[in-house]
């Protein structure tokens, strides 16, 4: 049997890795951190105890054309306070599906990335 102890990160294919930086960097706020010096173009990214690896693929079948749909592929981020995360991708333009009531037992916000790959933020209801 295997004996899982947590996900240790999650990877998204991205066409264009400045673009990818500059939402993940200066918009997100993720901690960028080093990364091994593979043949790929890539960007490593700290998000908890976990990371989000973004790989280089200008030309991929893999990604996503359509918007937001929360029943599609998508990796999510427990956040601290869902009205400051509200709050914050207001201030930074940034468009999403918000879900303070969701029947799933917890607030959600979605958004799209450069590429269209799908993030969610869950927190508490209330916060």
């Amino acid at each position: 049997m295997i004996q899982f102890e947590r996900i240790h990160h999650v990877s998204l294919a991205v066409r264009d890795l400045d673009k990818a930086r500059a939402f993940y960097s200066d918009i997100l706020k993720f901690r960028e951190i080093p990364r091994p010096p593979f043949q790929s173009k890539g960007i490593w990214y700290e998000v908890g105890d976990q990371q989000l690896h973004l790989l280089e693929h200008p030309i991929s079948d893999t990604l996503r054309e359509r918007g937001i749909d929360t029943t599609d592929g998508h990796f999510s981020i427990w956040v601290k306070s869902y009205s400051e995360t509200k709050a914050w991708l207001d201030r930074m333009g940034v468009e999403y599906v918000a879900s303070p009531d969701s029947v799933a037992g917890f607030a959600q916000i979605f958004v799209l990335d450069p590429d269209r790959n799908i993030i969610e933020f869950g927190a508490e209801y209330g916060s």
